[in-house]
């Protein structure tokens, strides 16, 4: 495994903040709806709080987690395979690729199926992709069941998940429109750099 990157390390850092500074720390009801993306032209009451879109919720809402599960499993994948991704990109590109991942996947997740959403996930599997896509032989292990498999083949596997997970309306309440769009734009980025099976 790879030292931190820098970039990595404050994405982590600012994801751990927001989220427990919004969730826990600041005593303003509804302040969320601020780090919630809402679909334009759809609005939610929730607890007596409208939702609605704001333009700052594009970026704020990459930021945020709907809870500390989702916090840690984004954050431990972007720990295990950004430094790989950002010390062969490079810092800039790396930033780059993180930020319009997350920024394409909410796009595709509003397109194909709306609502509110949050999460780092659509940023996180661009990156995921990106490493599939730069080193698809190395071999990561998976959480259930523990065994290993090629970054190329656990990519494909979650995007067909992905895939199936969302056309068929199964496992609703995640966003697997936005995991489908951040890994095909981080496919597309490593293969418009020119980085791809460096090993």
């Amino acid at each position: 495994m790879l030292r931190i990157t820098e970039v990595v390390k404050n994405i982590i850092i600012i994801n751990v903040i927001v989220y427990f500074a919004v969730t826990y720390l600041i005593p303003i009801p509804g302040i969320d709806r601020y780090f919630t993306l809402v679909s334009p032209g759809q609005e939610y009451m929730v607890h007596g709080i409208l939702y609605k879109f704001e333009p700052v919720q594009i970026i704020t809402h990459m930021f945020m987690h709907g809870n500390e599960m989702h916090l840690l499993f984004n954050m431990i994948g972007l720990y295990f395979l950004g430094p790989w991704v950002e010390s062969s990109l490079g810092p800039k590109r790396f930033l780059i690729l993180y930020i319009a991942c997350g920024l394409f996947a909410s796009i595709a997740q509003m397109f194909l199926s709306g609502g509110m959403m949050v999460g780092a996930s659509g940023a996180t599997y661009g990156v995921l992709a990106a490493f599939a896509t730069m080193f698809p032989n190395i071999k990561l292990m998976l959480l259930f069941p523990p065994i290993p498999i090629k970054a190329k083949y656990m990519a494909i596997g979650l995007i067909v998940l992905g895939v199936y997970y969302g056309f068929s309306g199964t496992q609703q309440g995640i966003g697997h429109f936005a995991h489908i769009g951040g890994a095909i734009l981080g496919f597309l980025m490593v293969r418009m750099w020119k980085m791809q099976n460096l090993q």
